[in-house]
C-alpha cells in the first residue's frame, strides 16, 4: 500500500511538473481540440463562429452573430477565416471577442466553459436531459466574460464540450495549464516541401498564362476550382492546397483578395496562386481534386486544341455573374462541359459541401435518395447546335445578384418566365433531334453514375448507383449542370439576406424540375404524365401547374422500355449496360430474391452479417416500424470475432408527396413509405447515431429491428446497442468512424461533424 501511495505521489509530482513547463499550442493543445472540439467547432456552422481547427481560429475567438440565418433582412459582413481578417486585433474590429485571455485573476472564458462541463457530468450512456436543446437550430448565447456567470446559472449543462462526454482529466489539466500560461499560440501555417513547391510552380504558371484566351479559360477554371482541396499525387498524407486570387505575383508572399464571391471584381492586377489549406481537415468541407500531369495535359487539350478566338475579356459585375454562359461563351461549350463531366463527383460535392455547408436552403428541394447521370456531349443540343445556343444563352440567366427585399417577387417572376421560355425552346429543338437512346447517356468514366442522399439539412454524394431504384432520377445536360453549380456554389452568399437565399432556393427548384423532366425523355411517352403526377402530389399539382412548363408527351424514346414498370426496367438495364463504370456495386439493397445478398468477396462472418442486413434494407416503414424512430443517418459498427470492425451506413430515405415548396415539409411527408439504404461505407459527414454490434449478436440485433413497434421497444434496443453522446468511450467510437474512411479512402479523410448527433 505504501508503495502504491508513493507511486501515485510520484506520478502526480511528475504530472504537475510537466504542466508547469511551457506548453506548445501546436503540439499539446491543437491535438486536444482536434479530438474533442473540432467535431462541432469547424466551418461556418461553428457555434458562435468559434473555429478551433487552427491557432488563427482560437485567436479570432467567438461572435454573437450566426452565419446561418435564413431570415435576416440585411446582408451580413463576411467573416471567413484566412480570408477576411488575420490576427486577433483585426477580428476584434469585426465584433469577435476573446475566449482564451485571462483578465486579472479570472480564468479565461474557454477555461470556465470547460470547468462548467466538468462540474456537470452526464450519467454514462444515458439520454441527455430533455430540457437541454442540442439541435442545430438552437439559439447559442455566445456569452462574453461578463455574461458567463448568468449563463452558468441558467444553463447548468451548458459547459463544454456541449452535450457530450467531456475531456479526459489529463486533457482538461493540460488546457487549463495552457490558459494559465496566458495561452501562447505558436501555431503557423505549414509550408510546402520541395516536391510540392515544384508542383505549385508548374500549376501557377498554367493558371497565369498570358493572353486573352488563356485569361478567360483561367478565370473559368478558378471559378470552378476555388473550393477544391487540391492535392498532388506524391504529396505527404493530409496535405492539401487551394487556389486563390492574390495581389502579389508568383514568387512573392500571397495577399488574398477577399471578394464576397469568386466572380466579383478582384481589381486591375491580380494573380492566381496556390496556398496550403492551413486548418484541420473536416469531412463536411473536404472537396478533393487531384492536380497531376494528366489533368494538366487534359486542360491544354480541352481548352486550347480548337482555334477559337477571344480578343477581349468580359467585365465583372452582377450581369456577368448571373449568366456564366454569356460570360464564357467564347470558350467552346464542349470543353467546359467535358471538364465538368470528367470530374462530376467533385462538382456535385461542391453543391453539398460548399458554401452551403449546412444546406437546408438547397436540400429542401431534393428527394432523400436519387440517382444522377449526364447527357453525352455529342447529344447535347446546347453544346452542338450553334443556332440553339445563340437563341437560348440569354434565357439561362439566374437570380440572386440583387437582394432588395421589395424586388424579391418581381425578380423571381422574371427568372421563372425566362427559364420556362428556355424549357419551351429546348423541348421544341429536342422534338426534332435524334431520338434518345443508350448512347445519349454519357459513360466516359466512373463519374458518370452518381447517387445522392439527403439527410434533412445536409446531403452526400457517391460515385456509383447505391440503393433500391429511386422514385426520381436526374438526367443533367450542360445547362442544368452549370446552372446548378453557379446557383449553389459560385453565386451563393452564405452571408446573404432572406431575399438572396429565397431566390437561390426557388430557382434551384426549377433546376431540379428540369433534371427530372429531362429524365422523362427516356421514358415511354405514354408514361411520362403518370410519373410526373407521382412526383408532384397534393399541393405539388398546383406548383407544377403554376411554376413549371409543359413536358414532352409525344417524342419517342429509343430505349424500348415496357409501359408497365418502365422506370424499374430502365434502372435494371442501366445497371447492366454500365456495369464496367459503376463505381460501387450494391449487394444488399437490391437483393429481391433473398438468396445471396452479400459481397461475394467477403469471408463467411461478414457474408452472414450482410445477409442479415439485407432483411431490413429497401423495406417500407409500414412493414418495418423501427424506421419511424430512426434518424437520417445512422452508423452501424460491426465488431468481428477477432475484435476488428466493419462500418455500415444506414440511411433513412424519407418519402414526400412532393419537394416543391420552401416550407411545410412535415405536411408533405409519407412516413409509411420511408425506407432504409444499408451500405458498407460512411455515407454522411454528419453521423446522427452509432450502433455497436458484435457479429455473434447480429441475428438478435436484426430480430429486434424487425420486431420493434413502440418507443419503449426502441429505447431498450438503444440501451443495449447504442453509443449515446454520454457514453464513456463516445469519442473512440465517433472517431473510429472517420478512421474507417482513412483506412479505405485516405485522401477523403476528415474529422466528422457531431452537431447532428441525436439524443436517442
Amino acid at each position: 500500500m505504501r508503495n502504491l501511495i508513493l507511486g501515485i505521489s510520484v506520478w502526480l509530482l511528475c504530472a504537475a511538473s510537466s504542466l508547469a513547463q511551457p506548453l506548445s499550442y501546436t503540439k499539446d493543445i491543437q491535438p486536444i481540440f482536434t479530438e474533442r472540439c473540432v467535431a462541432c467547432h469547424a466551418c461556418y456552422d461553428s457555434p458562435c463562429q468559434l473555429n478551433l481547427g487552427s491557432g488563427e481560429g482560437v485567436a479570432r475567438g467567438a461572435s454573437k452573430l450566426s452565419v446561418y440565418n435564413g431570415a435576416r433582412l440585411k446582408t451580413q459582413d463576411t467573416t471567413r477565416i484566412f480570408v477576411d481578417a488575420f490576427g486577433a486585433p483585426a477580428w476584434k474590429e469585426k465584433g469577435f471577442h476573446d475566449v482564451v485571455a485571462q483578465k486579472e485573476q479570472q480564468v479565461a472564458l474557454l477555461g470556465r466553459m470547460l470547468q462548467l462541463g466538468k462540474e456537470q457530468p452526464f450519467e454514462p450512456n444515458k439520454r441527455l436531459p430533455e430540457k437541454l436543446d442540442i439541435s442545430i437550430d438552437r439559439i447559442n448565447q455566445c456569452v462574453t466574460d461578463t455574461e458567463f456567470d448568468a449563463y452558468a446559472a441558467a444553463v447548468a449543462h451548458g459547459g463544454m464540450p456541449f452535450g457530450v462526454t467531456g475531456l479526459t482529466p489529463e486533457q482538461y489539466d493540460t488546457v487549463q495549464a495552457w490558459l494559465k500560461q496566458k495561452a501562447p499560440i505558436d501555431w503557423k501555417v505549414w509550408q510546402p516541401d520541395a516536391y510540392e513547391q515544384q508542383q505549385i510552380a508548374k500549376w501557377e504558371s498554367e493558371f497565369n498564362k498570358i493572353g486573352a484566351r488563356e485569361s478567360l479559360v483561367n478565370r473559368w477554371l478558378f471559378e470552378h476550382l476555388f473550393l477544391a482541396h487540391l492535392y498532388f499525387p506524391d504529396s505527404k498524407e493530409g496535405r492539401f492546397f487551394q487556389i486563390v486570387r492574390s495581389r502579389t505575383p508568383i514568387g512573392e508572399p500571397i495577399e488574398v483578395i477577399n471578394t464576397r464571391r469568386p466572380n466579383d471584381d478582384p481589381g486591375l492586377k491580380f494573380f492566381y496562386r496556390i496556398r496550403p489549406v492551413p486548418d484541420v481537415i473536416v469531412h463536411k468541407t473536404h472537396i478533393t481534386f487531384e492536380l497531376n500531369d494528366e489533368k494538366l495535359a487534359n486542360i491544354d487539350q480541352l481548352f486550347y486544341q480548337n482555334n477559337w478566338v477571344n480578343d477581349k475579356l468580359p467585365a465583372y459585375g452582377a450581369v456577368q455573374s448571373a449568366n456564366p454562359f454569356k460570360t464564357f461563351e467564347a470558350i467552346p461549350a464542349q470543353a467546359r462541359y467535358q471538364f465538368m463531366l470528367d470530374n462530376a463527383e467533385y462538382f456535385v460535392r461542391t453543391f453539398i459541401r460548399g458554401p452551403v455547408c449546412r444546406g437546408q436552403i438547397a436540400t429542401d428541394v431534393i428527394r432523400d435518395h436519387f440517382w444522377a447521370f449526364f447527357q453525352d456531349p455529342k447529344h447535347d443540343i446546347y453544346v452542338n447546335n450553334a443556332k440553339f445556343r445563340k437563341e437560348s444563352t440569354d434565357l439561362l440567366a439566374m437570380p440572386g445578384q440583387f437582394d432588395d427585399l421589395g424586388d424579391l417577387y418581381h425578380s423571381w417572376k422574371k427568372h421563372r418566365k425566362i427559364r420556362n421560355e428556355y424549357e419551351d425552346l429546348r423541348r421544341e429543338y429536342y422534338s426534332y433531334a435524334e431520338v434518345a437512346d443508350w448512347g445519349h447517356i454519357w459513360s466516359g468514366n466512373d463519374n458518370a453514375l452518381l447517387t445522392i442522399f439527403r439527410q434533412h439539412d445536409s446531403a452526400s454524394v457517391r460515385k456509383g448507383l447505391i440503393g433500391d431504384v429511386p422514385q426520381t432520377m436526374w438526367w443533367l445536360d450542360f445547362p442544368l449542370f452549370e446552372r446548378t453549380y453557379y446557383e449553389l456554389v459560385v453565386n451563393f452568399d452564405v452571408f446573404g439576406n432572406v431575399s438572396h437565399q429565397a431566390q437561390t432556393r426557388l430557382y434551384f427548384d426549377l433546376i431540379r424540375n428540369g433534371a427530372e423532366v429531362n429524365f422523362l425523355r427516356l421514358m415511354p411517352p405514354e408514361t411520362r404524365k403518370t410519373y410526373l403526377k407521382s412526383w408532384y402530389q397534393r399541393a405539388g399539382k398546383i406548383k407544377a401547374w403554376f411554376d413549371y412548363t409543359d413536358i414532352d408527351k409525344k417524342t419517342e424514346t429509343a430505349l424500348a422500355l415496357p409501359e408497365e414498370g418502365a422506370r424499374e426496367a430502365f434502372a435494371q438495364q442501366l445497371l447492366m449496360r454500365f456495369e464496367a463504370i459503376n463505381a460501387r456495386a450494391d449487394y444488399i439493397n437490391r437483393c429481391y430474391t433473398g438468396k445471396e445478398c452479400f459481397n461475394p468477396n467477403l469471408d463467411q462472418e461478414m457474408a452472414d452479417t450482410e445477409q442479415l442486413l439485407s432483411e431490413i434494407a429497401s423495406i417500407p416503414a409500414k412493414q418495418l416500424p423501427i424506421i419511424n424512430f430512426l434518424p437520417e443517418a445512422s452508423i452501424l459498427r460491426v465488431q468481428r470475432s477477432d475484435a476488428s470492425r466493419e462500418i455500415y451506413s444506414i440511411m433513412r430515405n424519407r418519402a414526400h408527396t412532393n419537394v416543391a415548396f420552401m416550407i411545410g415539409e412535415s405536411l408533405r411527408l409519407q412516413p409509411e413509405k420511408d425506407s432504409l439504404t444499408v451500405y458498407p461505407e460512411v455515407l454522411s459527414s454528419y453521423p446522427n447515431f452509432i450502433f455497436n454490434v458484435k457479429t455473434y449478436d447480429m441475428p438478435e440485433f436484426i430480430r429486434l429491428w424487425k420486431s420493434i413497434k413502440t418507443q419503449q421497444d426502441f429505447t431498450q434496443m438503444v440501451d443495449r446497442f447504442g453509443i449515446r453522446r454520454t457514453h464513456p468511450a463516445f469519442w473512440f467510437y465517433f472517431h473510429d468512424v472517420a478512421a474507417h474512411i482513412k483506412e479505405s479512402q485516405p485522401i477523403e479523410f476528415g474529422v466528422l461533424d457531431m452537431n447532428r448527433y441525436e439524443n436517442l
